[in-house]
């Protein structure tokens, strides 16, 4: 796969964008702030880059790109481990409406979503912590829904929260406001500071269902599918972070009057690192090319079965690249890794924290066995 000159000048163009104003001192601020974000970086990224319509068509205020330009600018912003609702806004709740074949709904939020005046989720994993379309319990009756959401992410601070949950007729997607009537929503404490989760309590919330009522559970494996894709690319980016930073440090701490990156140990430590990261790029960006290739849904049936396998596997791929990355990185910086004032800890906790959402590694393993017949 390679990239067009206008998706290299995205990456560059974002690359530079975050390097000056999104440093590990800004990062650190952010998490530490009470919204878990910068406000003006989130109005920045919208207004003078356009990031927010990345991936979405022209008609509703988007730049017309899709999966692999979402994938880029995922990559730079999980490099620099951005606090920000954007992967909760775009990567979830963008790509779901997007997906639908809901012309209202697309037309209410996804102009608002490309403006960057709306912030967005989507709600799955209930309190069994399962990813499972199967496992849902939650269950909407006569317009409204009962049950509780958990691991949302940015769901403390969505203005419009997409909730997976259970009809009469199967599986359905909602539109609920964030402040609506019956919905009671609670700030987790969890590993990763620099991305919040929420526990969702809906006790009577009105509700819009999002597309035709019937069971919408394909529709909703495909959007799983594509959010594995998204997670997938922001996971290479912080992979390569780790990379970088450990052969850095490698080649300027002298232990014994020679770079540490001499040793033996270090280099196969760090040649395993890059074979990792590249195998985890090579996945994600196959993943997101097939995804930009599917064509356009027009019901509730899957477009094909080519999607899901790529999306598994770049999902295994990279959550486990990244926590290997992070994990090695650590070890080659020593004590000083070990320490809060050195980001490599943080690195470690987005990664471990990633590797479970939207389904651990075991999960999707087990899911590409069924898909390719073993």
């Amino acid at each position: 796969m390679t990239f067009t000159e206008e998706q290299e000048e995205l990456r560059s163009t974002l690359r530079r964008f975050l390097a000056e104003k999104a440093p590990s001192a800004a990062v650190r601020a952010a998490m530490d702030s009470a919204e878990g974000h910068d406000p003006g970086l989130w109005r920045r990224m919208a207004d003078q880059l356009g990031l927010h319509g990345i991936a979405l068509p022209e008609r509703y205020g988007g730049s017309g790109g899709g999966p692999v330009e979402l994938g880029i600018v995922l990559e730079e912003t999980g490099r620099v481990l951005l606090p920000s609702p954007y992967f909760a806004t775009v990567a979830l709740a963008g790509q779901a409406l997007t997906a639908s074949v809901d012309e209202t709904a697309k037309e209410r939020w996804l102009p608002a979503i490309a403006a960057g005046t709306l912030r967005a989720t989507l709600a799955l994993a209930e309190e069994r912590g399962s990813w499972r379309l199967e496992d849902i319990e939650t269950f909407a009756e006569n317009g409204t829904l009962r049950g509780t959401k958990m691991f949302v992410v940015d769901g403390h601070t969505a203005d419009l929260i997409l909730v997976v949950a259970r009809t009469g007729e199967g599986l359905g997607l909602f539109a609920v406001d964030g402040d609506a009537p019956g919905v009671t929503r609670s700030r987790l404490e969890t590993l990763d500071p620099t991305r919040r989760l929420a526990r969702l309590d809906l006790d009577g919330a009105p509700a819009r269902r999002i597309g035709p009522a019937e069971d919408a559970s394909p529709y909703l494996r495909t959007v799983l599918d594509l959010v594995a894709v998204a997670l997938a690319a922001e996971q290479v980016g912080g992979a390569q972070a780790c990379l970088d930073a450990a052969v850095a440090y490698a080649k300027q701490r002298l232990q014994f009057g020679r770079p540490i990156g001499s040793f033996q140990a270090v280099k196969h430590k760090c040649a395993d690192l890059l074979v990792d990261v590249e195998g985890a790029r090579s996945a994600a960006y196959h993943a997101s090319a097939v995804a930009a290739a599917e064509p356009p849904p027009t019901g509730a049936e899957p477009v094909s079965a080519e999607l899901p396998v790529s999306a598994a596997l770049a999902a295994v791929c990279a959550g486990q690249a990244f926590t290997r990355a992070a994990k090695e990185n650590i070890q080659i910086h020593g004590g000083i890794g070990y320490t809060w004032e050195h980001d490599a800890h943080l690195y470690l906790k987005r990664a471990k924290s990633s590797e479970q959402l939207f389904g651990a590694p075991a999960a999707h393993r087990s899911r590409l066995a069924d898909l390719v017949g073993i």
